[in-house]
């Protein structure tokens, strides 16, 4: 029994434009693929929205890794970011993105009403994006206990885009 896997694309590891094809879904059978920061699909196509060096980062992940100034929230994207402020339901995070990102007290293992993580101003949290997109603001969850959550101990410091997405 042969397992099949995904043609990857011709243009892996080569520098795409916006509106560059770089997959073609009518040639897959019915095999998820996961897209990352730069690529969106039309119809039976995936293209570049933004120019960079297409990256193949599992069998069915692709993203475009580029230059950019200003981090770009993704889903599914691990962050770290910085209590700025505290409502009934939801903390303030910044995340060094276009716009403060939310993360919802009931978005924690275990999360209840009666049981609230009690965050303060300049904490550090590290956790995973679950929405994101342009106008609005994202949505962080700490499910993973293991993983995610208050980070006690470390150092945050500002690196480029392209370094931080290794």
């Amino acid at each position: 029994m042969e397992l099949r896997r995904p043609a990857p694309s011709p243009l892996v590891d080569n520098y795409v434009v916006p509106g560059d094809v770089v997959l073609d879904l009518s040639e897959m059978n019915n095999q998820t693929i996961k897209l990352g920061a730069g690529l969106r699909q039309e119809c039976d196509t995936i293209e570049a929205t933004s120019a960079g060096k297409l990256r193949q980062l599992k069998p069915n992940k692709y993203c475009i890794e580029n230059s950019q100034k200003r981090y770009k929230p993704s889903v599914e994207d691990t962050v770290l970011g910085i209590v700025v402020d505290t409502k009934p339901d939801n903390f303030l995070v910044d995340i060094k993105g276009p716009n403060l990102a939310f993360l919802p007290v009931l978005s924690f293992e275990g999360g209840t009403r009666r049981n609230i993580p009690k965050f303060k101003i300049g904490t550090l949290i590290y956790a995973r994006v679950v929405k994101a997109n342009s106008i609005m603001n994202p949505e962080l969850s700490c499910m993973d206990a293991a993983k995610f959550g208050q980070l006690k101990d470390g150092y945050m410091f500002d690196t480029s885009t392209g370094m931080s997405r290794m």
